[in-house]
């Protein structure tokens, strides 16, 4: 029970100097889970879910714009005609199918977690980055991971 503990509290310190606020909620929620022991109930099932949740509520947010109607089939149409939105369009596919690699990633070894969390908090400390989750990060891997092995 100390290990865990000290490992968060250990989070929960960088993630005060990197000042990323979803590391923090994040280990926060999972320390007033532990301490109101409720882990045993809980962990496997966000650690099983919580992805997939995850994912739900970005995408979501992603379609929040065309439910309030700030996008519609006008823009859709338009976005069509510009070399910058085909560029982002397939860097939407790109990440999509990234971020797939990763789930399965996760799924199949979940303690790279901890190093990609680790990698996340160093680059929004020292380069001043954006933390997007581990997600596609787990992608990234996962490809490096393949290119890796076709070299082996």
């Amino acid at each position: 029970m100390l290990e865990p503990m000290l490992f968060l509290l250990t989070l929960l310190a960088i993630a005060f100097l990197a000042k990323n606020q979803s590391l923090i909620i994040a280990v926060l929620v999972l320390l007033v889970m532990k301490i109101a022991g409720v882990e045993a109930k809980t962990f496997s099932l966000l650690q099983g879910k919580g992805i997939n949740w995850g994912v739900t509520v970005i995408t979501i947010a992603v379609l929040a714009p065309i439910a309030s109607g700030d996008i519609g089939f006008k823009d859709l149409g338009g976005a069509f005609k510009s070399p910058y939105a085909w560029i982002a369009l397939i860097s939407g596919m790109a990440v999509a199918l990234l971020a797939k690699g990763g789930v399965t990633l996760l799924a199949e070894d979940p303690h790279i977690t901890t190093a990609l969390v680790l990698g996340t908090i160093l680059a929004v400390s020292l380069f001043k980055g954006v933390a997007v989750g581990p997600l596609i990060g787990a992608g990234i891997a996962f490809a490096a991971m393949k290119i890796f092995e076709l070299f082996k």
